[in-house]
């Protein structure tokens, strides 16, 4: 078997991200021991969203550090695709991570305002606040896996593809979760059901995928 030479040292900057990832989760384990418990059984349990599901806590540091998390393990399993074309440049990496948060807290920011405008803000605040939970959640499967794919195994296209298909199916999984909570709204409203999902989660990652592509 032939060996995969790996430019290790070009990679410091990302080794550097992802180290302080693990540090910002670890952190977040010690200061808020409780509320980490409650987050890491999401997937089994839903105690998470019974005592912390308010929208304050949208702007509690434990969802705010771990958003930042999410945006930057998102946006280091992108720049895998530009790796696995040879361009490793950290100029890219700095436009897909605005990129990304920028995406998200538009779409946020569009989710509140119809809220706002139907009334509806304290179901909008507990649906934002469940999907970005389990968006969070899914921050620490990526850490593990851009891990691997930086420092251990060499990703092809086929590989890569494999895992972001597996990653939309998870957020789909996400998004039924918080429709099954809301189905008796969701039934008397069907309609303007139907329009939020083509505008707000179906469009914004076709255009998304376009500007990519």
């Amino acid at each position: 078997m032939q060996n995969i030479h790996r430019t290790i040292e070009s990679l410091d900057w990302i080794t550097f991200i992802l180290v302080g990832c693990v540090i910002l989760v670890t952190v977040l384990r010690v200061v808020y021991p409780k509320r980490f418990d409650d987050f890491i059984k999401l997937p089994i349990s839903n105690n998470y969203f019974l005592t912390k599901g308010k929208f304050e806590e949208l702007k509690h540091p434990f969802s705010v550090l771990f958003f930042l998390i999410q945006v930057l393990t998102l946006s280091l399993f992108i720049f895998l695709f530009f790796l696995e074309k040879g361009e490793l440049s950290a100029t890219i990496f700095i436009k897909i991570t605005l990129a990304s948060f920028t995406f998200i807290l538009i779409k946020t920011c569009i989710e509140k305002l119809i809220g706002s405008i139907f009334d509806i803000e304290t179901i909008i605040n507990k649906y934002i606040f469940t999907k970005l939970s389990y968006r969070n959640f899914i921050s620490l499967f990526l850490i593990v896996l851009n891990f691997i794919f930086y420092f251990s195994v060499e990703p092809t296209m086929l590989l890569l593809f494999i895992f972001s298909g597996f990653i939309v199916v998870l957020n789909l999984f996400i998004l039924f979760i918080n429709y099954k909570n809301y189905r008796s709204l969701i039934f008397s409203n069907f309609f303007y059901f139907l329009l939020y999902i083509c505008a707000l989660e179906i469009s914004p990652y076709l255009i998304l995928y376009k500007v990519i592509v």
